[in-house]
């Protein structure tokens, strides 16, 4: 799951996707033992995939991809049959919700395995992540499930990434995808998940810790952001 996925720019796409691509002779990607933690993303190593970069083609029809399409088309599905439930705590809500956070994961590996990296996916998968979250938002603040504070907060900050994402990526700069980014997703992710099956506790205090790791993470997305800005101004 996105700063794949709460991050912006190429994931999210290329770091979470490239971990086992790499400069090669002629600038292709020489390929890397696809090691349990490559395939995972816990190694993150090597630049990103040069197909991810700016500029490159789109490449829409990969495997990739294809789960990317489905969960973006899934969650108008899952916040229709949230919305139509009268507490917001539903089994099939809360199941939509999971496949499409786990989604995440699931187009990244096949990235990896099938080599099948693209600007598309790139660019999608953070946009789809931050959807999903907004939309957890709605249905958890539509139905008081979480703290309204906590949840308007969230909402402010992943409104804010989107902007900041794309006025970036329009002057040549690219948010680097930090730790905290990264670890913020599964607590933020879960606490919609446990407060839609009635773990209200548990959801509460995942909810806070992902806020506290997100908000870092966007300290440090500005910090670097303004350092390329400025790089790029410099005769």
């Amino acid at each position: 799951m996105a700063e794949p996925p709460l991050g912006a720019g190429p994931r999210a796409g290329a770091g979470l996707r490239g971990a086992d691509a790499g400069p090669g002779a002629g600038g292709t990607p020489a390929r890397r033992g696809l090691t349990a933690r490559r395939l995972f993303g816990l190694d993150r190593s090597g630049p990103p995939p040069p197909q991810t970069r700016a500029g490159e083609p789109l490449r829409p029809w990969t495997i990739p991809n294809a789960i990317g399409f489905a969960r973006l088309a899934l969650i108008p599905v899952f916040l229709v049959v949230a919305l139509s439930s009268s507490d917001g705590q539903d089994a099939l809500a809360a199941t939509l919700f999971a496949v499409i956070a786990w989604g995440d994961y699931a187009d990244g590996i096949a990235a990896r395995v099938t080599r099948q990296y693209s600007r598309l996916g790139a660019l999608m998968d953070p946009v789809t992540d931050r959807l999903l979250v907004i939309c957890g938002v709605v249905v958890t603040w539509h139905f008081e499930l979480l703290p309204r504070w906590a949840l308007a907060l969230l909402a402010v900050r992943e409104v804010l990434m989107l902007i900041v994402g794309r006025y970036a990526l329009a002057r040549g700069a690219e948010l680097e995808i930090n730790w905290p980014g990264r670890l913020a997703v599964a607590p933020v992710m879960s606490s919609f998940f446990f407060a839609m099956v009635g773990l209200g506790t548990l959801a509460e205090v995942l909810l806070l810790a992902g806020l506290a790791l997100a908000i870092a993470a966007t300290v440090m997305y500005g910090i670097s952001t303004r350092r390329q800005l400025h790089a790029g101004a410099a005769p």
